[in-house]
């Protein structure tokens, strides 16, 4: 089978740390090229990949089969809008969208397209967490933690003007959320407190009658970062340390699903599954503000 043709939107700092080296480097995958707002970034990312810069994003679209995004969210809802119109297979990064009315319109294109669409949920590609949600889906799930604590806000690459406007939950509360969502079945009801842009709490419950809470914060002047999931059974208590979780395995397992996603049209992590998690987002936003 040829390889599957990417283009890369975005040459900020996860495109140059995770979603370039990760596409380059898979052999079921050819980097098509990069375009980027900022000309000068896509060529000088490209060059460092060995791959073409476009200026123009209809023609990278054109050169492609499938487009992973790595640029702010709300620009993720209008280039994934286009993308999906063009026919292409969408690797989404999350939240997919700032606000549900974005969600609702890439989910809507995706649908609308039938092209097939995956979130970049790190969590759920690691093997470690793979192995905890099929033990806790074996054994019954009684109750959860998460716990998700570091300094990204007070400085450095990821303290982006949309992470720094919107906190800690639009950025790590889809981890989260949808960590606890496998384990222990749909989320019906979230309740939230603190503040949004420092310390935020979660109370979720789960049908079927589980609970869980999640704690979270990008403020907390503390390296490296805390990042944890927690699971209880009856009889057991299941937990990964998901602070160190990157390594070649997570990574082609993305790329893997995606070549599978863009053949198929189907992915469980889809842009359906990232409007349900904004949808319990902006429940807690609400109440949070």
């Amino acid at each position: 089978m040829e390889p599957l043709r990417v283009g890369l939107v975005g040459a900020g700092p996860w495109a140059r740390l995770l979603h370039g080296p990760m596409l380059a480097r898979h052999p079921a995958v050819e980097l098509a090229g990069i375009w980027a707002r900022r000309s000068a970034a896509a060529g000088e990312l490209a060059a460092a990949l060995h791959t073409a810069a476009f200026e123009d994003l209809d023609a990278l679209f054109g050169s492609c089969e499938a487009v992973a995004f790595c640029v702010p969210p709300d620009v993720q809802v209008e280039l994934g809008v286009r993308a999906a119109a063009e026919g292409k297979a969408l690797l989404l990064e999350k939240p997919p969208a700032l606000d549900v009315a974005g969600a609702e319109r890439l989910a809507a294109a995706v649908a609308e397209a039938g092209v097939g669409s995956q979130l970049v949920l790190t969590w759920r590609y690691a093997p470690a967490v793979r192995t905890l949600l099929n033990e806790v889906h074996a054994r019954g799930g009684v109750g959860g933690r998460v716990q998700f604590v570091n300094g990204a806000m007070r400085g450095g690459p990821f303290a982006t003007p949309w992470r720094l406007a919107h906190g800690p939950l639009l950025d790590l509360g889809p981890h989260a959320i949808d960590a606890l969502d496998a384990a222990l079945g749909p989320v019906l009801d979230v309740r939230a407190h603190g503040r949004f842009d420092r310390w935020v709490g979660l109370l979720l419950d789960h049908e079927g009658g589980a609970h869980s809470e999640v704690s979270l914060s990008c403020s907390v002047a503390m390296a490296p970062g805390r990042a944890e999931l927690e699971v209880y059974t009856d009889d057991a208590r299941l937990h990964v340390d998901t602070s160190n979780l990157f390594d070649d395995a997570l990574l082609d397992t993305v790329v893997d699903e995606l070549v599978v996603t863009a053949r198929t049209g189907r992915h469980p992590l889809d842009a359906a599954h990232g409007l349900r998690l904004q949808r319990m987002l902006a429940r807690a936003l609400e109440q949070l503000r």
